[in-house]
């Protein structure tokens, strides 16, 4: 890989990125009762692709649907369950990238999601932090990037009815992404 600017963003230098666990945040949003239920995941791996054109650029993540985290044991053992997430017979999520486009200063990233060997499309809204070096002059990048998705869509439809028609868990996942990946050499 070239370790030549893109044009498009300063800085910005083509090449392989992995994700740096430490300093990202994989995550969730669900509606629950009146309120929300925010989780992350804990184990994942990934890595950016940046092209010397930036429309080229590639990603690739894996999570392990078993390392989900609520703050809630009990909650977590039931997400990882057949009603939800199936992690034992099914223990990756995975999303791989089809599309990137420019929109004004920020990015829709549009690519395959697979959870449960059900794989959709997704685009992800993307704000682009920066490019810099780290203390130990390692090219690192950053960005966040959000999304929504109707869990049914994957297979994930349990749920519990309430009183008037309700339901105790919300359809509507956002899913929410606080990246920063370091130039692979």
């Amino acid at each position: 890989m070239s370790e030549t600017a893109t044009t498009t963003i300063p800085g910005l230098v083509a090449g392989t990125y992995a994700l740096d666990v430490a300093h990202t945040e994989i995550g969730f949003t669900v509606r629950h009762l009146m309120t929300k239920v925010r989780g992350t995941f804990e184990d994942f791996s990934g890595e950016i692709v940046v092209k010397d054109s930036l429309e080229d650029s590639t990603a690739n993540v894996a999570v392990e649907l078993g390392s989900v985290h609520t703050r809630n044991a009990q909650r977590d053992g039931h997400l990882r369950s057949g009603d939800f997430f199936d992690a034992e017979n099914s223990p990756k999520m995975s999303f791989t990238s089809t599309a990137l486009k420019s929109e004004g200063d920020d990015y829709i990233l549009a690519g395959d999601l697979t959870i449960k060997d059900v794989t959709k499309p997704i685009e992800f809204a993307v704000e682009f932090l920066g490019a810099e070096q780290n203390a130990y002059g390692q090219a690192i990048i950053g960005f966040e990037a959000s999304a929504s998705i109707s869990r049914k869509d994957w297979g994930i439809d349990f749920n519990v009815p309430l009183e008037g028609g309700k339901l105790l868990i919300g359809d509507k996942v956002d899913i929410h992404l606080d990246v920063q990946a370091a130039l692979q050499v």
